[in-house]
């Protein structure tokens, strides 16, 4: 299982912590072994969940010349018409995807295309679930545009626990659909803007996959 190269600095620098708590009790406190038991069970079950936050698995991409790849794995929470004033300035379907802790982080792009922008925006940390977290919260967006019918905006966004956005996209690049641009650590939710007359292929409660569910076709 490949670790995404910006959880590595995180993962031994918690390493180093519990070693340094395990240290600590045996070396200079009273051992007492049911306190010992689980004091080392809870340090790695927490070093466990902190690599598998990471974990970027290797994904055969579901290459769909016409369709609408999920940029991230999650939970679909929304699909509604709604006015995008970012880029677009026009009404626009969008689809909502919620990332719980459990799921992976790594976001991929959803068309084959080019980076048409790129603009992140510093903001709160609100629920990720919640509407408003869209545009509130520390969010970072990017347009990748194919044609001019099938261009796509989706926005990382940062939730309650994520407090930090990795993008990879620079306006001008050259993409493919399913290729990595990023990820969003630790908890989170991405939005897609589509066209009005794309047909969307998921309902809300869909569980999605990064690289390999269709959210909508062009």
């Amino acid at each position: 299982m490949k670790i995404q190269k910006e959880g590595i600095p995180i993962i031994l620098i918690m390493t180093i912590m519990v070693a340094a708590i395990l240290c600590g009790y045996f070396f200079f406190l009273p051992t007492f072994w049911v306190i010992s038991i689980i004091l080392c069970g809870g340090l790695a079950i927490f070093l466990y969940m902190v690599v598998r936050f990471f974990r970027n698995p290797h994904r055969v991409i579901n290459k769909v010349e016409n369709g609408v790849l999920s940029p991230a794995d999650g939970r679909v929470v929304n699909i509604q018409e709604i006015y995008e004033g970012e880029y677009f300035k026009d009404r626009r379907m969008l689809i909502s995807i919620f990332m719980s802790a459990h799921n992976v982080h790594v976001n991929s792009y959803p068309i084959d295309g080019i980076v048409e922008y790129v603009g992140y925006h510093p903001g709160k940390y609100l629920i990720a679930k919640l509407p408003k977290s869209s545009t509130d919260n520390e969010n970072n967006s990017v347009v990748v545009k194919q044609d001019e019918q099938r261009i796509v905006l989706f926005r990382q966004i940062a939730g309650f626990v994520a407090r930090r956005i990795v993008c990879y996209a620079k306006p001008g690049m050259e993409v493919k659909q399913g290729e990595e641009m990023g990820m969003i650590k630790f908890g989170s939710r991405v939005d897609v803007f589509l066209p009005l007359d794309a047909q969307v292929a998921v309902q809300v409660g869909d569980k999605v996959r990064s690289k390999k569910s269709v959210l909508a076709y062009f």
